[in-house]
């Protein structure tokens, strides 16, 4: 019988026509121009209103952080002295117990050269003497001054015990207090550096173009100032036309009347503007000054500390941080505001001023800058005090 015929197809074997060496090359080539495509794609670069409103939110998380740091540093300084005090008080509070021991020790001696004690309680009296004094048979046997003498040494033992642990707490504490010093410091020096890198990045177009947006801002915010001076004006004239209709009208009835309350009146606005009259003229005699964080004067100052010292000059202690500021005297609204008064800025109150009048204030602006006169509106308002 014959043999059939296979039904299957032969296999045919298809060779690729492109060289192994040159698929090779391709992929490396397709990885490689990839790679360099995404090197040659950097991140936009920012506008320059961008670079603006980044300085700027670096300047004010730099004098939040100058804040923790005044406030840091007025718990140091604090906790330091107290430190010291209860140190000094632990030296003179064992001196006194290294007296009232001595004590002790020459009545030891007395009685033991009278045969009043035993060797073995002397042995026990040189180590701690209020063990030995403790025995009851020994107390009845001891002469009022002797029995004084026990007590002195008992009162001081316990107040020095006590001092001693007072003072390891407060040393305790007082670390605290310089570990988060350190850390403001160096989170002011992160933002101020960061601030810095980006300015000097700039080109000379930006540099220029940088600095027209800033005299924009600067406009407005006089524009804003010479808004609120007109209706601070009018205000003043229309109170001022009130006050003489009031006395036009009832001045020849109550005269007696009116001339004391005026006089009390009077009195009270004379010694406020007084006050606020030696503010603004301490605040006009630092323009000029530098801002450096952390100072108070004389030679520079942070804004919180030109506002404690310009209120100093007239009598008035103020708080060091711009957050107990603002929590000092009578909160006043924008309208109402007199020199004198303090305007305080942003959501974190990091910043303050001493308002002049006229929309206008003078402050310790920024690191970088000096005291100077600048528009309330130059940032954005919080709140606003009258201390005093």
């Amino acid at each position: 019988m014959p043999a059939l015929a296979s039904h299957r197809r032969p296999r045919t074997r298809v060779r690729s026509t492109i060289p192994v060496g040159l698929t090779s090359a391709a992929l490396a080539s397709v990885t490689l121009l990839s790679a360099q495509s995404a090197m040659a794609a950097p991140a936009p670069k920012p506008s320059i209103e961008e670079v603006q409103k980044r300085v700027d939110d670096l300047y004010r998380q730099a004098g939040t952080a100058t804040q923790k740091y005044n406030r840091a540093k007025e718990a140091t300084d604090e906790q330091k002295a107290r430190v010291d005090a209860l140190l000094d008080d632990v030296a003179e509070r064992t001196e006194k117990l290294n007296d009232a021991r001595r004590t002790l020790g020459n009545y030891a001696a007395a009685q033991y050269r009278t045969g009043g004690l035993a060797p073995t309680a002397t042995f026990f009296l040189a180590d701690d003497p209020q063990s030995f004094f403790d025995q009851t048979h020994l107390m009845d046997r001891m002469a009022e001054r002797q029995q004084q003498a026990v007590t002195e040494f008992r009162t001081q033992q316990a107040k020095a015990s006590k001092q001693r642990a007072e003072a390891v707490e407060s040393l305790e504490t007082l670390t605290e207090s310089q570990a988060e010093l350190r850390t403001s410091k160096q989170n002011v020096r992160t933002k101020l550096t960061e601030a810095r890198t980006l300015l000097s990045k700039l080109t000379a177009e930006e540099k220029a173009r940088l600095a027209e947006l800033e005299r924009e801002k600067e406009a407005e915010a006089k524009r804003k100032a010479a808004e609120l001076a007109e209706k601070q004006a009018a205000a003043r004239k229309e109170a001022e036309q009130k006050a003489k209709e009031s006395a036009g009208s009832g001045g020849t009835e109550t005269g007696s009347g009116s001339g004391s309350g005026t006089g009390t009146g009077t009195g009270t606005g004379s010694s406020a503007s007084t006050k606020a009259e030696k503010v603004l003229a301490f605040a006009r005699a630092q323009i000029g000054k530098p801002y450096v964080w952390g100072a108070t004067g004389p030679s520079s100052y942070d804004c919180s500390g030109l506002t404690q010292a310009a209120w100093k000059a007239a009598g008035v202690d103020l708080p060091r941080t711009t957050w107990d500021q603002v929590n000092v005297g009578t909160r006043v609204a924008t309208a109402d505001l007199q020199p004198g008064d303090l305007v305080f800025f942003y959501d974190d109150i990091s910043h303050v001023g001493i308002y002049k009048g006229d929309g206008m204030m003078i402050h310790a602006p920024k690191p970088g800058a000096n005291v100077r006169e600048e528009s309330i509106y130059y940032m954005p308002i919080y709140g606003s005090v009258r201390p005093a």
